[in-house]
């Protein structure tokens, strides 16, 4: 069992707040040119192929216990929906406003941590959960009124997510970070082909098994790499500090969002749906500055 140390698993999840952004650009990037469900099956693939020789050459162990292995196969199943449901929103919206709608994520992170985990989550923390979410739906309204129901694929993204890292967090300390990525890996992979075959065979269009384009394929190779690092960080970073704290850090994704769809889209977010990142993003900086202090009414309520 691993110890919590916050400021390491803070740093951790920076790390992957600047990285996951760039995956996602680039798999927004290869939505139209390239099946979803083929995206999918390759970042798991890359997966894989990344962490298992790694996990092998550093001798650590893939086997997994009897509790841990159905966890592990659950979270599997949940990040493959997720990364599915995520690369599907980018077809229909800017890369910065996918990424703030499913910031509904953190609120339910929260909610979690205090009636699964029991971790503590005062008043303070809870009343920038509510402002957040304020925020959140001042970035769907536009994107609604342009797109339809397709504005709300971010909010599965949210609801599968916060289930995924709430399990992350219950196996976190009793594995190791990179043999679970190596097993989910293969996991991935051997469930996704069957699915591509047979729906390749009956003619789905989005479960085609056809060679990608040739020039999409360092893109591919590239998306692949940085969802496996970024995912390794943030597995690692729940090894060392409490969801709780961690879904707050989390709102730094969204400027670095804006940055890359701005850089590479020449997207930028419209007034309203501007003011709701910002709304945001300030709700998620004010509860960080709370988990550096006990909560006044949580200390009355849980007196130590």
């Amino acid at each position: 069992m691993t110890q919590d140390r916050p400021l390491l698993g803070i740093a951790l999840m920076l790390g992957f707040c600047m990285v996951i952004p760039l995956g996602d650009a680039i798999a927004k990037l290869l939505t139209n040119r390239v099946p979803v469900a083929q995206i999918v099956f390759i970042r798991f693939a890359a997966q894989a192929a990344i962490l298992l020789p790694l996990a092998l050459a550093l001798r650590l162990p893939l086997s997994l216990s009897r509790r841990v292995a159905p966890l592990l196969f659950l979270r599997t199943l949940l990040q493959m929906g997720g990364i599915a449901a995520m690369f599907t929103a980018f077809r229909y919206l800017p890369l910065a406003d996918a990424v703030a709608i499913a910031f509904v994520m953190p609120f339910l992170m929260l909610l979690l941590g205090k009636y699964v985990l029991h971790e503590n989550v005062g008043l303070h923390r809870l009343g920038a959960c509510v402002v957040g979410f304020t925020g959140t739906l001042l970035v769907i309204q536009p994107s609604f009124a342009a797109v339809g129901w397709n504005a709300l694929w971010p909010l599965l993204v949210a609801v599968i997510f916060a289930l995924f890292m709430l399990i992350t967090r219950k196996i976190a300390k009793e594995t190791d970070p990179v043999s679970v990525q190596a097993v989910a890996g293969v996991m991935g992979t051997v469930l996704l082909a069957p699915v591509l075959l047979i729906g390749d065979a009956a003619g789905v269009a989005a479960l085609s098994t056809a060679l990608p384009p040739q020039d999409t394929w360092g893109l591919l190779a590239a998306a692949g790499a940085l969802g496996t690092i970024a995912h390794l960080l943030m597995t690692w970073s729940l090894r060392f500090a409490p969801t709780s704290t961690l879904a707050s850090m989390q709102y730094l994704e969204i400027p670095v969002a804006v940055f890359f769809g701005w850089l590479i889209f020449a997207e930028l977010p419209n007034t309203l749906a501007a003011f709701g990142i910002l709304l945001t993003i300030t709700a998620g900086l004010y509860a960080v500055m709370r988990e550096r202090k006990p909560d006044e009414t949580e200390e009355r309520i849980n007196p130590a």
